[in-house]
């Protein structure tokens, strides 16, 4: 395969609300926020009407891209099988991603993220990671990792104890590393980790400027810029309206977005601007091309509702 693809698996439920709801839910606009309690979440949902419900998650959503660019993918994700389980699998089989997995019964049910999207088309989302965040070293397949070109793993995915096990065995079986900083919320809570993964075993990174100023606690993206050179790995950096950026060493590329854009949903936009990037990195494009495709793809996907085209 080009790309196995590691992370959560989540299904996603998109609403759409006012900008009051997310103030009077304690939200943090523009973020994730996890939610352990599933009568909490519940109970969120039914105050809401759903707009569209679909297979997600960060990685699979980019390794979906992937594959509808004619790349051969796969993807490791931990699910239930329950009914969100199997519209899960059913999900990635549409798309003609092999899903290294075998679901089975478990005490928790399959991840949900409740998308909140804004009048101004910015999402917000509240996570019940159910199962998904229970990954462990044992649903990593080391031989389908050593069989990739890449994985690819999502911020998302990391956290202590089986999770991060998980991770260091797909990044010792791995012949390439890319990894996604995912959220700011995600890069505060594990900030010492994400540095270490990021200077010493990722060889590319993908952030938003907010997610990578956090990371290295700059003071203006000048810093980031003389934090990329000196990292020696490949730094990929998404800036909204100023569009995106490349580090490699001496070798700085940037390009702008596209305007006059019909945005109606942010849901995706980085996770397939990586898909877009890693396409042409992987078919050996010029770094603009790379990032050129990146701005394609995202482009596309935020002009409709939902984060897969």
């Amino acid at each position: 395969m080009r790309v196995l693809g590691i992370g959560n698996a989540i299904v996603d439920v998109i609403c759409k609300v006012d900008e009051n709801f997310i103030g009077q839910n304690n939200l943090t606009k523009g973020t994730m926020k996890l939610i352990f309690d599933k009568k909490e979440f519940q109970s969120l949902l039914s105050t809401l009407t759903t707009e569209k419900t679909i297979s997600g998650g960060s990685v699979a959503n980019s390794i979906v891209g992937l594959s509808q660019l004619g790349n051969k993918v796969g993807f490791i994700g931990k699910v239930c099988d329950d009914e969100m389980g199997k519209k899960y699998e059913d999900g990635l089989n549409s798309e003609n991603v092999k899903y290294f997995y075998n679901k089975k019964k478990e005490e928790l049910p399959t991840g949900t993220c409740l998308i909140l999207v804004t009048p101004d088309s910015e999402r917000t989302m509240c996570t019940y990671l159910g199962i998904a965040g229970k990954i462990d070293e044992n649903d990593v397949n080391e031989k389908v990792i050593k069989r990739s070109e890449m994985i690819f793993l999502e911020g998302y995915l990391w956290d202590e104890g089986e999770p991060k096990k998980a991770f260091e065995k797909a990044i010792n079986n791995a012949n390439k590393v890319a990894m996604s900083l995912s959220d700011q919320f995600c890069v505060d809570r594990h900030k010492p980790h994400f540095l270490d993964l990021v200077k010493n075993k990722l060889d590319i990174t993908f952030a938003n400027e907010q997610e990578i100023m956090s990371l290295i606690e700059a003071k203006k993206f000048e810093d980031v810029i003389e934090f990329g050179k000196n990292l020696n790995k490949l730094l990929v950096i998404t800036r909204g309206e100023k569009g995106a950026i490349s580090i490699s060493g001496e070798n700085i590329i940037e390009n702008g977005i596209k305007e006059n854009l019909n945005v109606k949903d942010l849901t995706g936009a980085g996770d397939l601007f990586a898909a877009g990037y890693l396409h042409g990195y992987l078919n050996n494009l010029e770094k603009i091309e790379c990032l050129n495709k990146g701005r394609e793809m995202s482009s596309k996907v935020i002009q409709q509702i939902g984060a897969r085209l």
